[in-house]
């Protein structure tokens, strides 16, 4: 197969998914505007724009549609079915579905449903979505400031802090995310919050769950958080890091003249003119092809991002400090 036929048998792939899931995010004009970053070269085995061709015709990409499927999958299968089954079990694995409906409305005045990270970012960002989809009343979502009261006083000269529930009538908190990738914003954002919350109730239920998640990532959440719950719908085991032992992508490509080792060279090459070290192939070396309708996160590919000297395929809006 010769570089042309490869070529545009992959811009069709792209523009095909672009249509039907992308949301027409990709369309000729910014697939050439992209490709001018790469360097082109008459055998396959050594041409850039081939093989950014290639990784991009695997991007995962989540548009509206999916993500609301998902978030609605995130209430029935995470909070939904597990907490009416634990009522059944509670009652004698009862079948009386009055009661059980009866004990489930009580348990859902007493949760409250929170974004990951502040009001600005992509967690908070899901919430509007997902009360929508599952029909949910507004004052079940909260931010975070609205857990606790904190009272400060001065003491001679020591601050003094008294911190109470701002509603003890709560009993379970539950954070959403669109993405874990390293797990780093949810040990650092919950590690003094959990803490206050089960200084004053032990038994309040705290969980955090994400539409997807790589296992590295919510490992680092179970072993380093008091979530009581860490879960996800979408699951991305060593497979999905794109360069990996293991990596799914390139399983059977090499007689097409696709190499990974070829890709990871240059993917790699060009993420170091835009981050140090461990950050130039997606933050914490993240090396995934995952982008979501409101954002790209910063765990995928820069190549795919990055603004700075640099033609994006996707705009990722990064957070201002």
């Amino acid at each position: 197969m010769n570089e042309l036929n490869l070529k545009e048998q992959l811009e069709l792939k792209i523009l095909k998914l672009s249509e039907a899931i992308w949301e027409n995010k990709v369309r000729n004009p910014e697939i050439t505007k992209w490709l001018s970053n790469f360097a082109t070269n008459t055998d396959i085995t050594h041409c850039e724009q081939i093989h950014a061709l290639y990784l991009l015709s695997n991007f995962m990409y989540f548009g509206n549609k999916e993500i609301r499927e998902l978030l609605k999958s995130i209430y029935r299968d995470k909070i939904k079915n597990p907490l009416m089954q634990q009522i059944r079990k509670e009652n004698g694995n009862t079948k009386n579905f009055a009661l059980i409906k009866e004990k489930y409305d009580k348990a859902l005045k007493e949760t409250r449903f929170l974004g990951l990270g502040n009001p600005s970012e992509s967690g908070t960002h899901l919430l509007y979505f997902f009360r929508q989809e599952n029909g949910l009343t507004k004052n079940l979502f909260i931010n975070t400031h609205d857990i606790l009261n904190i009272k400060k006083r001065v003491s001679g000269n020591l601050l003094d802090r008294e911190i109470s529930l701002k509603d003890p009538n709560i009993k379970r908190y539950i954070f959403l995310d669109d993405i874990c990738g390293s797990g780093s914003q949810a040990i650092s954002y919950s590690e003094d919050l959990l803490k206050e919350i089960h200084n004053i109730d032990p038994s309040i239920e705290v969980s955090y769950f994400s539409i997807i998640s790589t296992s590295h990532g919510l490992r680092n959440i179970k072993s380093r958080t008091a979530f009581k719950h860490v879960d996800c719908i979408f699951e991305l085991d060593e497979s999905y890091k794109c360069f990996s032992d293991n990596s799914r992508y390139y399983e059977g490509v090499e007689k097409k003249g696709i190499s990974k080792q070829f890709t990871h060279e240059f993917c790699l090459r060009y993420g170091l003119q835009f981050f140090n070290g461990y950050d130039s192939l997606g933050f914490n070396d993240g090396q995934l092809l995952i982008g979501f309708s409101h954002n790209i996160p910063d765990n995928t590919l820069p190549i795919f991002w990055h603004e700075k000297s640099w033609a994006p395929i996707f705009k990722r809006y990064s957070k201002v400090y």
